[in-house]
């Protein structure tokens, strides 16, 4: 507190580094004179207890004097204090606002708050809107659309995630195999034969039903996520099969067929929750300074690459039924032998993302019916009387594009958030707590990205997990540059985002794929030193082309 021309700085929330206060979410108790005096914390008589003091003091009680008497002495001076001044002190201090660049306040939960009270005014309004026009509160135009085979889709998606079971007994078959059904011969060309015959058979699969697009874009979805689930189960487990085989020979004779090259390892995409202790460095460091033979070393390796991360199980005690429903449960894209898991399942938090998963869905078919499919109606229309116009000019018809695209930004805005809560947030997190799933960061601060291949990184970690190990470490491994690399994994993602927008639209336009790909070279410009300066023209730039994107892929889909 300000007193006689003096700054107190609360030194205890000071940053450390400028000397300035950082904002903080409460204030911390005030403890009153009278209860350090009752505590016996008055301060001795020589001490100043303020800087303002009136003719009426009341002298401070001598050191020796009894708890009582000080009491009595500290609410005296208590009380008098509270009529001294006219206006109260202002505490100043060397501080940032909550916004400041320089602030280390994070919690912003008020505004994930707002976000949804948003909403809620959002559905609100529409649904008055549609009281007073249609009288009836809500208009669901494409309820239709979901109810269409519900149950013949409910019964093929759950034969089509049956149907990945037949990677166990494949591999089990190259496990047992000493000859060229051995992985690493025939193995993984037998199993990329299936992988490739099953992923066209059930993307093909809603085309010849004719099923609605949200019945095709759920099936199709849901496809290739059991397809990156069953190539990493495969792939993986044909990796620790070639191990498992390495080890055994070890066991006989040595002799120049026996390979002895360093042992590969897999890229993990898990690891224990529990981090190493210092004792726990001491005797790996004492582990690696041991003199052991190579043959003892490679045996080693070799023993280590087949146990989990956590040191529980070892492969080939995970090829189980049992293991693989598991696999099929948890909400990743990458396999380990074992995972993390928590102690206990929240029954609670279940229930609550259940519902959140039923509530976003219906802030999404709101938001489709209010503010999507009315613009591209009313689109669809003029640019066909436009272009039965004579008269009209090529001007018009890009008028009336540019016109929708600025009218579909916000609705695409809202969309892409309720699309990213549900799906990151709710159902990851709903088979997350079913599973008792530990590891629950499906996704890093993406909002704060400064070029696309940070986006790609942080907004969606089971996908990036997944092309990490599985496309960007195969291609490497395939002797591949960096750059190389990097091209392919982003040529895969593209191609299936492709495939999603072909099968909402039903037209397979290339935008979508040509937009990824266009990724690669606004990333090599973004990383150049002094454009990777600019923190936040980039993240600007980053948040306009998201939401000019997502509206403009739209517009392009369906009005051309």
């Amino acid at each position: 507190m300000a007193t006689n021309g003096t700054l107190k700085v609360d030194t205890a929330n000071m940053n450390s580094s400028n000397g300035i206060a950082q904002p903080r979410a409460r204030y911390p108790p005030r403890h009153s004179s009278l209860a350090q005096a009752i505590n016996g914390d008055l301060a001795p008589s020589g001490a100043s207890t303020t800087s303002f003091r009136s003719s009426h003091s009341t002298p401070a009680p001598p050191d020796d004097a009894p708890p009582s008497i000080k009491a009595v002495s500290a609410a005296r001076q208590q009380l008098r204090s509270k009529q001294r001044r006219m206006f109260p002190t202002i505490d100043y201090q060397s501080r940032v606002s909550y916004f400041d660049p320089r602030s280390t306040y994070t919690d912003f939960r008020g505004f994930f708050i707002l976000f949804w009270v948003g909403l809620a005014i959002m559905v609100i309004t529409a649904m008055l809107r549609n009281l007073n026009d249609t009288g009836s509160l809500l208009s669901f135009k494409q309820w239709p659309l979901f109810t269409q085979n519900i149950w013949e889709l409910a019964a093929i998606d759950v034969v089509m995630c049956a149907s990945t079971a037949l990677s166990l007994p494949l591999h089990l078959l190259y496990k047992s195999s000493r000859g060229w059904l051995r992985w690493e011969r025939l193995g993984v060309v037998v199993q990329s034969i299936f992988q490739a015959g099953w992923l066209a058979f059930w993307i093909s699969w809603p085309f010849m039903r004719d099923y609605s697009w949200t019945a095709q874009v759920f099936l199709t979805i849901h496809t290739l996520a059991f397809f990156m689930k069953m190539h990493s189960y495969a792939f993986y487990n044909g990796h620790l099969s070639t191990t498992l085989n390495r080890l055994t020979d070890l066991d006989r004779p040595i002799g120049p067929q026996t390979p002895m090259s360093s042992v590969i390892r897999y890229p993990k995409a898990y690891l224990s929750l529990e981090p190493k202790t210092k004792s726990d460095e001491v005797e790996d460091d004492e582990d690696e300074h041991q003199e052991i033979t190579p043959i003892m070393q490679l045996r080693e390796d070799l023993a280590t690459e087949l146990t989990s991360p956590m040191g529980n199980v070892t492969y080939p005690a995970n090829l189980t039924v049992v293991n693989f429903a598991d696999y099929l449960l948890c909400p990743t894209l990458c396999y380990e032998i074992e995972y993390p898991r928590t102690p206990t399942r929240s029954y609670l938090e279940l229930f609550w993302k259940t519902l959140a998963v039923f509530g976003c869905v219906f802030l999404l078919v709101i938001t489709s019916e209010e503010f999507i499919l009315p613009v591209l109606d009313s689109s669809q229309l003029r640019l066909a009387a436009q272009g039965a116009d004579p008269n009209s000019h090529w001007t018009d018809g890009a008028l009336i594009f540019a016109e929708t695209v600025s009218s579909l930004l916000f609705p695409f805005m809202i969309t892409f958030l309720l699309v990213f809560l549900v799906i990151f947030e709710y159902v990851l997190g709903a088979f997350a707590e079913i599973t008792r799933f530990a590891d629950r960061k499906f996704y890093s601060d993406w909002w704060n990205s400064l070029d696309w291949l940070e986006f790609s990184r942080e907004w969606n970690i089971p996908v990036h997990n997944f092309f990490r190990r599985h496309v960007y470490s195969a291609s490497r491994q395939a002797r591949m540059s960096r750059g190389l690399a990097t091209a392919m994994t982003f040529f895969v993602s593209a191609v299936a985002h492709e495939l999603v927008m072909g099968c909402i639209t039903r037209k397979f336009r290339g935008y979508g794929f040509i937009l990824m790909m266009l990724q690669i070279p606004f990333v090599a410009i973004q990383r150049l030193p002094w454009v990777r300066k600019q923190a936040l023209l980039n993240n600007v730039l980053f948040w306009v082309f998201m939401i000019i994107g997502l509206s403009l892929l739209c517009a392009l889909y369906v009005l051309v």
